[in-house]
């Protein structure tokens, strides 16, 4: 079976790797010397790792983003720093654009033998488990990302330091780490590609009834292997990662819609409002009720 490994090759005489992309995530370019660019397959709408680190800033667009076992509703202005070989994939609702800059600094590398880039290493640490940045230093950020595809040379190398610096030194109420835990899949494995096809029917389908059966077949897998593999790649389980889809899609519509919590409950996939109830407060910590107060549009 296919791994679901990316493997970035960096344009010669760089570094690191500059992507953007205006309308689809398959359909990115790596931004080179003197703002030219180049065609390349993305596959951030997929679920998958590579050992570089990667900074992406999504400029338009939203949906779902999936980050170690962390699922999370995103917008236009989201920017996450993602640590090496972290699991992570990008569910867009139509089109979408952004800004990702990758890059590989492993201990050995020239990069740290400057003492001043040791500062940086609890920020790369950190990182492991993803961090999601706002406020101030998400505006800043920004800024420089945008600059990022229209600077060559040593101009972009600053900028780079310039991303790193501001990561590094934000405040707390600006960055907040997403996957609760800590995991690094291996360079290659072969269930790779059957969990992908297992994320996308649960994307594609969670508000429907869904049958561990029917998922089974789909990837061709035992059903000890498939629950093994599924927790070991997702960092949940299956029924797990199958309500947080229905509780994320739960939240958006109480935030966004004035329809009943039972109607929102039945449409998200959830057969017992009973059994929505409890698993809200009990992720949420709060009823759903509440949440619309604190969330939702007037």
């Amino acid at each position: 079976m296919r791994a679901l490994r990316e493997r970035i090759h960096l344009p010669a005489g760089q570094s690191f790797r500059v992507l953007r992309w205006s309308r689809d995530l398959s359909e990115v370019e790596v931004v080179t010397a003197g703002g030219k660019s180049a065609k390349t397959a993305g596959v951030g709408a997929h679920w998958h790792h590579h050992v570089e680190m990667e900074l992406t800033l999504l400029t338009a667009g939203g949906g779902t983003r999936f980050v170690g076992d962390h699922i999370s509703s995103f917008g236009a202005g989201d920017l996450v720093l993602l640590g090496e070989n972290l699991p992570h994939y990008w569910h867009t609702n139509g089109n979408s654009a952004g800004i990702s800059v990758q890059w590989h600094f492993p201990p050995s590398h020239p990069f740290w033998s400057f003492p001043e880039m040791l500062s940086f290493a609890p920020l790369f640490q950190s990182a492991e488990r993803g961090l999601h940045f706002t406020g101030r230093t998400a505006a800043a950020a920004t800024v420089v990302l945008h600059d990022i595809t229209h600077i060559d040379g040593a101009g972009r190398l600053a900028l780079l330091l310039r991303l790193l610096t501001l990561m590094a030194d934000a405040p707390a109420q600006d960055r907040s780490v997403l996957s609760a835990s800590s995991f690094v899949l291996p360079t290659e494995s072969r269930y790779q590609e059957s969990i992908r096809k297992a994320m996308r029917h649960l994307i594609a389908h969670f508000r429907e009834e869904i049958r561990l059966e029917e998922i089974l077949r789909i990837t061709g897998l035992s059903r000890p292997t498939f629950a093994r593999q599924f927790k070991r790649h997702s960092g949940r389980t299956f029924s797990e990662f199958l309500n947080r889809l229905r509780l994320q899609a739960a939240c958006r519509e109480l935030g966004e819609s004035h329809r009943s919590v039972l109607d929102i409950a039945l449409g998200s996939g959830f057969t017992e409002v009973s059994f929505f109830n409890r698993i809200f407060r009990r992720v949420l910590k709060c009823s759903p009720t509440e949440y619309r107060a604190k969330h939702g549009k007037a």
